[in-house]
C-alpha cells in the first residue's frame, strides 16, 4: 500500500465507518467502498500529474510544448523524435540566452544547427581587415568594408544534416527490398534533419539588436 493508491483510500474510508455497524464479511459494502477508493486514487494521481506539469523543470509531454509556445510562440518547437529531456534543455537555454550581441547570434545558430556561422560586419575592422594589417589578404582573409552600411551584418548559416543510418540502403533502391538479402530498414524520425530555414531566420531575429539589419544566407552543412 502506497500513499494515494486504491488500498490507501480504502483503508481511509473504512476508518470513517462505525465498526459496530458491520461484521467481518460485508461483500456489498466492500464492493462499494472499493469503487469509491479507485475513483479517489485516480483523482489523486491526476492531482500529482497536475502538480508536476505546473513547473517547467518537471513538465512532460504536450505540457512542455505548451510552455514553449507561451514563451516563444512558433519560434521554438520540439524536433521530430526529440525527447522531453532534450526539449526541456532547449527551453531553458532560450529562456536565459544572451541577446543583442554578435556573440548571441553565433551562439543561437551553433545551438540550433550544430555549425558555427560566419558573421561579417562591413563597418568592423576586425572583419574587413585593413591595409598593411595582419587580417587582410585578397581572397584569403578580410572583405570589403563600407561605412555606408551602419548597424548591418551578413550572416552565413548552415543547415544541419540528419545522422541517417550508415550502411543501410534507401527506400526502393536496388539492394533494399522485402524478403530479399539487404540492409533496408525503417529510419526513426529522430535520425532525420527537421530544422527549417524559417526557424533559422526566427532564431536570429530573436537575439539580434533592435534597429539592426541582418542579411542571412543559408547553405548546406557540406558547404562549410
Amino acid at each position: 500500500m502506497a500513499k494515494g493508491d486504491q488500498d490507501d483510500f480504502l483503508w481511509r474510508l473504512k476508518q470513517l465507518m462505525p465498526a459496530r455497524w458491520f461484521n467481518d464479511a460485508n461483500p456489498v459494502l466492500d464492493a462499494l467502498m472499493n469503487g469509491m477508493a479507485e475513483a479517489l486514487a485516480w483523482i489523486y494521481s491526476l492531482y500529482l500529474y497536475a502538480v508536476i506539469q505546473s513547473r517547467i523543470l518537471t513538465a512532460t509531454g504536450g505540457w512542455l510544448d505548451i510552455i514553449a509556445y507561451d514563451f516563444f510562440g512558433d519560434r521554438i518547437k520540439r524536433g521530430a523524435g526529440q525527447s522531453d529531456g532534450d526539449f526541456l534543455n532547449l527551453i531553458k537555454v532560450n529562456l536565459f540566452r544572451e541577446r543583442g550581441t554578435r556573440k548571441a547570434i553565433i551562439q543561437v545558430l551553433e545551438d540550433l544547427t550544430g555549425a558555427t556561422p560566419i558573421v561579417f560586419e562591413p563597418t568592423r575592422p576586425q572583419d574587413t581587415g585593413a591595409y598593411r594589417g595582419p587580417t587582410l589578404g585578397y581572397g584569403v582573409a578580410g572583405g570589403y568594408g563600407s561605412l555606408s552600411m551602419p548597424y548591418q551584418a551578413f550572416v552565413t548559416a548552415y543547415r544541419p544534416v540528419g545522422v541517417g543510418v550508415p550502411y543501410v540502403a534507401g527506400y526502393r533502391s536496388t539492394p533494399s527490398g522485402y524478403s530479399t538479402p539487404s540492409r533496408g530498414e525503417y529510419v526513426p524520425a529522430a535520425n532525420l534533419a527537421s530544422l527549417t530555414d524559417d526557424q533559422i531566420y526566427a532564431a536570429i531575429a530573436s537575439v539580434k539588436m533592435e534597429g539592426t539589419v541582418i542579411w542571412v544566407r543559408i547553405l548546406p552543412y557540406t558547404a562549410q
